[in-house]
């Protein structure tokens, strides 16, 4: 018995290392945006300014690795207040009753150095799909507080037709409202610091 508890007290610390660290988005230094066709000829851009989310990063083997998101559906801007009234409205996003997109990771792979697919399920509209993100990452560098900080890019684009996003108007040159949306997130993320036991 003493030899087992001598083991296992060795191998700790490497099990501690071998652990992916938790991550947090630091929303003051981050971006969730869109854009949409319009009418045909132009792209509208929008973000969403209130999220949260978090990051369980292993370099070692990224299939350990998670990611989870939260964003408040009410937070879209487009710059324009009657443009996201209409949004926030039942023609679109319903934020009433459906106030949270989410996307919770299923799967994570290395694409190449620096480069990363995320696959999982994005909620939207109460409607969840498969969706896979193409991340790049950035290296870990110290903060003006000492903080471990990351950088994470991400795009991927969505059918808004798959979430029941249907609402639209033709006008002489197509439809008023693309169908494809074009999501990119700028991200950087916090290191959790260690805990340390109590006395």
């Amino acid at each position: 018995m003493k030899k087992l508890l001598a083991s296992l007290v060795a191998v700790a610390p490497m099990l501690a290392l071998a652990a992916p660290a938790a991550w947090n988005v630091d929303a003051s230094h981050s971006q969730v945006g869109f854009a949409v066709k319009h009418l045909v000829i132009s792209t509208v851009r929008g973000e969403f300014t209130k999220y949260t989310g978090v990051a369980q990063l292993d370099d070692a083997d990224p299939a350990k690795s998670t990611v989870e998101v939260t964003i408040d559906a009410n937070s879209i801007d487009t710059r324009v207040a009657d443009r996201d009234a209409h949004l926030k409205s039942p023609d679109f996003l319903d934020t009433a009753k459906y106030p949270a997109i989410t996307f919770k990771s299923a799967k994570v792979t290395k694409a190449g150095k620096g480069k990363l697919k995320v696959a999982g399920d994005l909620t939207l509209h109460g409607v969840t799909k498969p969706v896979t993100l193409d991340v790049t990452t950035s290296p870990e560098v110290k903060g003006m507080f000492g903080e471990t900080r990351r950088a994470f890019s991400a795009a991927t684009k969505i059918s808004r037709k798959d979430y029941g996003l249907v609402w639209n108007k033709l006008v002489e040159a197509g439809p008023a409202v693309g169908d494809e949306i074009a999501i990119t997130l700028d991200v950087e993320l916090v290191k959790d610091a260690p805990k340390t036991a109590s006395r």
